[in-house]
């Protein structure tokens, strides 16, 4: 089972800093590569008034100085919000300057709030997206001038640089939830990411269609082409565990909160299609939580359903609550054994 980081800084809505700060963000990701994390995604988000990331490419190619193995991904590109070739162009700079090292996730976008900001209509973000992946593909693949009249965007003779380290061009990662979306990821050839806030028997039930879909297409199946987010409560001492759970159900309320118009409420929060359930026992179902043997557990749970790649979103635990998983948790999953790893 593989690792990786999912989320991104914020500096908090008076723009003074919160419980990671750009700078260290910065180090908790750089430290998380030195203690055998694989990857890091970071998430696109905009007008929140709380001071989430919104140029998830412009942090990428810091972070691409400072690391040297770890995969840099998008999680994800909203993609109705971009010019598509301007989007090409700075995901392949992305790229080039991280040797090769982009994994390129996208998605249509769910918040209402955005939608409402960049006046897109919401019914017109699947044809938004299906034009925009077409154009970034082209842009990294063709060689020579081309030009394009389509719905949503129009180009002249253009000739799209830089082109991408990784060819044909860098995986793509689709966010997707309903049976459709799932299928036609894996019929495309695309890896697949799946949310932080389903239990394991959805999750297990999606990566089934994934994987038999690849089998009616034909397409081979590969280890580490999806991928599962889960929130990180892993805690020394299990009465801790309470205050963990409130402070991530704070969390998902601010999320709910953020995603919604200016002035409007809603009933409940949406994630994609998916109402979310921010109940006690839904967020202790979707969490990896507890004691370290706790952790394993659950961890083995979602194994059993065949997942093989899970990324955490931790905004609060910072650098010591991954070293502490790297040497009680990660060596019952990692090849390599755990004391190889930097976690002193």
């Amino acid at each position: 089972m593989k690792f990786g980081l999912f989320g991104g800084a914020a500096r908090g809505a008076d723009q003074s800093g919160d419980s990671q700060s750009y700078r260290s963000f910065v180090d908790y990701v750089v430290g998380a590569e030195e203690l055998g994390f694989d990857s890091l995604f970071l998430v696109e988000h905009h007008f929140t008034g709380a001071g989430q990331l919104s140029a998830s490419m412009t942090l990428l190619s810091y972070l691409a100085g400072l690391t040297t193995s770890m995969r840099l991904g998008t999680g994800v590109t909203v993609l109705p919000w971009h010019n598509p070739v301007l989007m090409a162009e700075q995901a392949a700079t992305v790229d080039v300057v991280s040797d090769g090292r982009l994994d390129f996730g996208i998605g249509r976008g769910y918040r209402p709030n955005e939608f409402h900001g960049f006046m897109v209509d919401p019914a017109t973000a699947p044809a938004r997206f299906n034009e925009a992946i077409e154009l970034i593909l082209k842009s990294w693949t063709t060689r020579e001038r081309w030009s394009h009249d389509g719905e949503y965007w129009h180009y002249r003779d253009i000739l799209v640089e830089p082109q991408p380290v990784q060819q044909p061009h860098p995986p793509i990662w689709v966010a997707a939830q309903s049976e459709a979306s799932v299928r036609q990821a894996a019929a495309r050839g695309q890896s697949l990411m799946l949310d932080q806030f389903s239990d394991t028997r959805t999750i297990g039930e999606r990566i089934a269609w994934y994987r038999d879909e690849q089998t009616r297409r034909g397409v081979a199946s590969r280890p580490h082409q999806i991928a599962v987010t889960r929130g990180l409560l892993l805690v020394d001492d299990e009465a801790k565990r309470t205050g963990e759970i409130e402070r991530r159900l704070k969390a998902i309320a601010m999320l709910a909160a953020t995603a919604r118009v200016p002035g409007e409420e809603s009933e409940a929060p949406v994630v994609g299609s998916q109402m979310l359930d921010s109940s006690r026992d839904a967020t202790e179902a979707s969490t990896v939580i507890g004691t370290p043997e706790a952790c394993v557990a659950r961890l083995k749970e979602l194994e059993a359903v065949g997942v093989d790649y899970v990324l955490f979103n931790d905004p609060w635990g910072g650098i010591e609550r991954l070293r502490f998983f790297a040497k009680e948790v990660m060596g019952a999953f990692a090849a390599q054994p755990v004391e190889d790893r930097a976690i002193a």
